[in-house]
């Protein structure tokens, strides 16, 4: 009789354990599924964008290959595959030529620690610091972009280059900062009734994170609500209580993936194509394949830290019966709850690329500095003095958890007002000479126009030829 536990996830077979077969048919599966996501993400992402985009802009978007032009990006690999690799003459070769497996790397390891179901990962699922392996692994892809700067031997690549390395070192931190207030529930509820570990010891595992946000169910012997509930309680995921952290951590991945509004290093208006502009075929097709790994891997997280995981009605109540079959089914019904919030995420990045408009320098490193950076840190002093007053007075864990998370969507209103306040003054400092000049042109009278060509002008009146005048004067 076969019989699947999903605690130790081992194989019984006849009163016999045999847990390295599971565990070698367990990274099969796994690696299969999570190298195939890879490939296929990229370019189901990038229909997706320009299906969205179109409809966004009132437009078709691709229409002509396929059915409503849903293989034109199966075409598009097939092109970049057989497009000519051109090498720049005067290029630092071996350079130029490991950029984009530098940049490909990371994105790729990163996939070693995302668990997409209870039974579908990699072995590196289990690591206990996953949460710094990912941020390790997400500032890396960097090193490729200098790599591509600095080996084309381009001025507009090597700027592009240095403006992603820039870009990287100032969204690094926030991004690191929103992730503590995480870690600090995670300290708090640890070791209470239903939460896994022990008192007053967070962790920084993917896996238990996203375990501390639906344990707050007790089964109460109703099947329904059981089947609905149980490894599923919405109303404990973090970005209840962390709502402002969610978005600046989204906000710094936008960035680290030179995603818009943040996608200074390949600007074209000014750098033709920035790092990318020597690059051409598979080489260049590297680079994007990296970057929508990336988008894939933000949104992953994010799913992990604030949005429950993979959890969803019915997944936790159906790997519970230790039954292949439901097993199976449970498996099935995570990953998709998975990979529908993932590419939810992954519509935000589409949305506001469709809307914001790329920031100038100034303003993405002010940006970072002086908002982003202020704001993590004085979420983490406000939640540490939030929990100190409440333990001082003995006030239960829930009284925290509602003060916090009341301060922090207040916090998430102020710092909407903020952002916009600030990009309105920055962008009418920027503008104000162009406004001056605008108005000292406009004291001159222009001679009209009659089918763009001037017309003459019997006589002009006597106080515009004295502006004139003066102005030549």
């Amino acid at each position: 009789m076969h019989t699947l536990i999903a605690g130790d996830m081992a194989v019984k077979l006849a009163g016999t354990t045999y847990p390295l077969v599971w565990q070698i048919v367990e990274f099969i599966v796994a690696f299969l599924s999570i190298f195939g996501f890879i490939m296929t993400s990229a370019v189901i992402l990038i229909l997706a964008e320009r299906k969205i985009m179109g409809w966004m802009q009132d437009r078709l978007g691709p229409m002509h290959t396929g059915p409503w032009g849903l293989l034109q990006t199966v075409a598009d690999v097939g092109k970049l595959l057989l497009k000519e690799d051109i090498h720049v003459a005067n290029s630092d070769k071996l350079v130029f030529l490991l950029a984009p497996s530098v940049f490909m790397a990371p994105v790729i390891a990163a996939f070693a620690v995302l668990p997409f179901s209870p039974y579908v990962g990699l072995p590196g699922t289990a690591l206990a610091t996953g949460i710094v392996y990912l941020v390790a692994m997400s500032s890396l892809d960097v090193v490729g972009v200098v790599m591509a700067g600095w080996g084309s031997n381009n001025k507009y690549s090597l700027i592009g280059g240095l403006r992603s390395a820039a870009q990287m070192i100032s969204y690094e931190l926030p991004l690191v900062l929103a992730l503590i207030g995480v870690i600090m529930f995670t300290s708090v509820l640890a070791g209470m009734a239903g939460f896994p570990g022990s008192e007053g010891i967070g962790t920084l595992s993917l896996r238990d994170i996203m375990m501390f946000q639906n344990a707050a169910w007790h089964n109460t012997g109703i099947p329904v609500l059981d089947f609905i509930f149980e490894g599923n309680t919405p109303w404990s995921w973090f970005i209840l209580f962390q709502p402002l952290m969610l978005v600046v951590y989204y906000t710094c991945g936008l960035a680290e993936t030179n995603r818009a509004p943040f996608d200074l290093p390949e600007a074209e208006s000014e750098l033709v194509a920035g790092y990318l502009t020597e690059y051409s075929g598979m080489r260049w097709a590297l680079f994007f394949l990296g970057e929508y790994g990336n988008m894939t891997i933000v949104s992953a997280i994010t799913t992990f830290l604030f949005l429950g995981g993979w959890s969803g009605p019915g997944v936790s109540y159906l790997t519970g019966l230790n039954s292949l079959g439901w097993g199976f089914l449970g498996n099935i019904l995570a990953l998709a709850y998975f990979v529908i919030k993932v590419y939810l995420l992954c519509f935000v990045f589409i949305w506001i690329r469709s809307t914001l408009p790329r920031l100038r320098a100034d303003q993405l490193m002010q940006f970072a500095w002086l908002i982003l950076i202020p704001v993590t840190l004085g979420n983490i002093l406000v939640t540490g003095a939030v929990y100190l007053i409440t333990a001082a007075f003995g006030a239960p864990t829930w009284v925290f958890l509602t003060v916090t998370a009341a301060i922090n969507w207040a916090a998430l209103f102020g710092f909407i007002w903020l952002v916009g306040r600030v990009t309105s003054a920055t962008t009418r400092r920027a503008q104000a000479p162009a406004r001056r000049a605008q108005q000292r042109a406009s004291t001159v009278p222009a001679l009209p126009l009659r089918d763009a060509i001037p017309a003459r002008v019997p006589q002009l009146p006597e106080e515009a030829t004295a502006s004139v005048a003066g102005s030549k004067q």
